[in-house]
Formats: structure tokens, C-alpha cells, sequence
């Protein structure tokens, strides 16, 4: 198997929900937050013009980025993520009818072509817990993995 590393997060975007009542719901600290209708803020905290048109939470579900083995993969970190979500489905269904998204957010950081494998169940539960996935891919040299590989 190639190796990559990745992370998954779990981004949710509401009209108008408290992001504490995520936070409460799920269990789960936040990284980023900010609700629908409060002033704007930079990245280092800086006002900003306008109000947010939304409200937005977003939760890592990985402490730092994994590389893969033949015990930690993407479909294995999602099939996992998926068996902790199911206790949350009535809560991401009224989401979702209320005007929200949800989605897992995977990263991954690959240093050549690796494949990905996602199976009819994984791909079955997370449709019926009106989950998306966005992959976002990065290229990098193979002399770029983390440091810990080169220790």
C-alpha cells in the first residue's frame, strides 16, 4: 500500500443553529465556530466587514494527521467516525431538513498515486445519515512527510 497521511473533519453549516447546540448534540469540541447573524472576524481575530450569512461548525475527529498502515486508512477511520455518528442520525436529519449540511471533511497528503476503497456500507451510511465527504488532495514531494517519519 501507498502511504499518505490524512485527517478527517466533521464541518457543518446551519441557516441560523446555535453552534453550542452542535457542540451539546454531538459531544464534540469545536475548532472553529461562529453563528449566523454575528459580526465577522479575521484569522487573528481582526473585525471584519459584515455579519456571517450562516452559522458554521467544525470539529477534527483526528487529533493530527494519521498515516496510513494496514490498520489506519481512510475507510477505516471513516467506517469508525460513521458507527460514532449513528447516534446522532435523528439530530443530522433534522438538520438537513431545517436547511444544513453536513459533511466529513478528509485531507490527504500523499506522496505518489494510492487508491481509495470506499465500500457500499460506508457509502450506504453515510447517505442515510444525509452526510457528504469532501476530499481535498495534496501532492507532496517524498521528502515531505511529517517529521516523525524521518525519526
Amino acid at each position: 500500500m501507498s502511504e499518505y497521511e490524512f485527517t478527517i473533519s466533521l464541518r457543518i453549516r446551519h441557516p441560523s443553529i446555535d453552534p453550542a447546540t452542535i457542540t451539546r448534540i454531538l459531544g464534540m469540541e469545536p475548532q472553529h465556530t461562529w453563528h449566523s447573524g454575528t459580526p465577522r472576524r479575521g484569522p487573528a481575530g481582526e473585525a471584519l466587514e459584515g455579519v456571517y450569512r450562516e452559522s458554521y461548525w467544525m470539529g477534527r475527529l483526528m487529533e493530527e494527521p494519521q498515516l496510513s498502515s494496514a490498520q489506519m486508512s481512510v475507510e477505516s477511520e471513516l467506517l469508525r467516525t460513521l458507527a460514532h455518528l449513528r447516534r446522532s442520525q435523528d439530530f443530522l436529519e433534522q438538520l438537513h431538513g431545517a436547511g444544513g449540511v453536513a459533511e466529513l471533511y478528509v485531507t490527504l497528503f500523499a506522496r505518489e498515486d494510492f487508491r481509495l476503497e470506499l465500500s457500499a456500507q460506508s457509502l450506504a451510511l453515510l447517505g442515510r445519515l444525509g452526510l457528504a465527504v469532501a476530499l481535498d488532495v495534496h501532492p507532496q514531494p517524498s521528502h515531505g512527510l511529517s517529521q516523525r517519519q524521518a525519526s
